[in-house]
């Protein structure tokens, strides 16, 4: 059974910084594109960044450019994402999700497996 779980969110001010990790089980996760998302109240889930499973090229939603960064850690089956000179527009809940698709990183309909996120607020 897949399981993706996330942890890592909480409350923090402007300008601070956050590490999510999205621990990974029933899969490895460097043999699978993977993604994060987040979803904002009252608007529709997007892509932040990810790791495409055909050749691990990573792209960044041009929000985030310059802000985040995705990376795994292959011996604990771990992904992270380092988030920095967090912004109020960044609160959301933040969602990790596997893909055994080689297309697209930035589809969300690509992804089969998704965690039950976890919620970053981000006070100004």
């Amino acid at each position: 059974q897949v399981q993706l779980v996330e942890s890592g969110g909480r409350l923090v001010r402007a300008g601070g910084s956050l590490r999510l990790s999205c621990a990974a089980s029933g899969l490895t996760s460097w043999t699978h594109g993977m993604g994060w998302f987040r979803q904002a109240p009252g608007k529709e889930r997007e892509f932040v960044v990810a790791i495409s499973r055909r050749s691990g090229t990573i792209y960044y939603a041009d929000s985030v450019k310059g802000r985040f960064t995705i990376s795994r850690d292959n011996a604990k089956n771990t992904v992270y994402l380092q988030m920095n000179s967090l912004k109020p527009e960044d609160t959301a809940v933040y969602y990790c999700a596997a893909t055994t698709d080689y297309g697209s990183a930035v589809r969300i309909q690509a992804y089969n497996y998704w965690g039950q996120g976890t919620q970053v607020t981000v006070s100004s």
